[in-house]
């Protein structure tokens, strides 16, 4: 631990994983907590792996087409969009096929990822940090991107809070009260594609649902109300990023794998102990019934 501490206070790119770790987590816990309760991971998941293939196009443009300046994470930008609007547009249309849309844009942004990779010099090291993540290559211009997609969607729940509440817990009465119910989920589904993005360069592709959807099952189960729910899973968040980041230093550990595996185990023993708590309250209800019936 005084390694990490030391690593903080002398290097950089320390201070930035510990900084990116920290926006990924202001989205990823409120974004999230609306993912799990509306139950749209599959969703998300889907939007996630079309990343790829808009990071491999920014890549490859850059780098044999000279388009300096252009980021990864704006070709992840433009992807995660276009598969939130065309997920979200199917979903309410053709809802017999959403598995199927879904999955065919899973696989497309993911082939095509690996194709536009395949012809972009370096795309092995390239792919691996992008599937799996790399938190501590985060660049300053990665953080500032980040910071206003944080922004962005900060807004956007503040603005619209109750209309994004009406559409996860009772849709149909929303619908009835007279609340444009497909706008919103299709906004949600943008917002939840801006969240994915944040959470690339922290634990990749391959792991982003569960950084999404983790630290808010975990807030699940301590409180009911949406607002505290989202500020519990952002602060969940930072301290599954933070301990991942100071485990994974001195053994020299991919700290996004570290990440997860922290907050796997952490969700499986909340949620095993929820329910050892759930069973001792079943069974004093029982005795307290049967002692009242004597």
């Amino acid at each position: 631990m005084d390694g990490f501490l030391t690593a903080v206070a002398d290097y950089a790119f320390m201070r930035n994983a510990l900084l990116a770790g920290v926006l990924a987590s202001v989205a990823c816990g409120t974004i999230g907590t609306y993912v799990v309760v509306r139950r749209i991971s599959y969703i998300a998941g889907g939007i996630a792996h079309c990343v790829l293939g808009g990071i491999g196009a920014a890549l490859y443009l850059e780098r044999t087409h000279g388009w300096t300046g252009l980021n990864p994470l704006h070709g992840a930008l433009v992807a995660a969009l276009l598969a939130a609007l065309i997920i979200g547009l199917v979903s309410l249309r053709a809802r017999q096929r959403v598995d199927t849309v879904i999955g065919a844009m899973w696989a497309i942004g993911m082939a095509a990822g690996v194709l536009f990779l395949s012809r972009t010099p370096g795309y092995a090291e390239d792919l691996m940090s992008y599937l799996f993540g790399n938190i501590l290559m985060v660049s300053r211009s990665n953080l500032w991107l980040m910071v206003w997609l944080d922004a962005a969607v900060i807004l956007a729940v503040l603005m619209f809070f109750k209309q994004f509440e009406g559409i996860c817990f009772d849709e149909e009465f929303s619908r009835v009260r007279g609340l444009n119910v497909d706008l919103y989920f299709v906004f949600l589904l943008v917002l939840t594609a801006l969240t994915v993005v944040l959470l690339v360069s922290v634990v990749g592709i391959v792991m982003v649902i569960a950084l999404l959807t983790i630290p808010a099952a975990v807030a699940g189960h301590f409180t009911r109300r949406l607002s505290h729910m989202m500020l519990a899973a952002v602060a969940i968040s930072i301290a599954f990023t933070t301990a991942g980041l100071a485990v994974s230093y001195s053994p020299d550990l991919p700290a996004g794998a570290t990440i997860i595996v922290l907050a796997g185990a952490t969700y499986l023993l909340v949620a095993a102990g929820a329910r050892a708590m759930s069973r001792r309250r079943l069974r004093q209800r029982a005795s307290s019934r049967e002692r009242g019936c004597v």
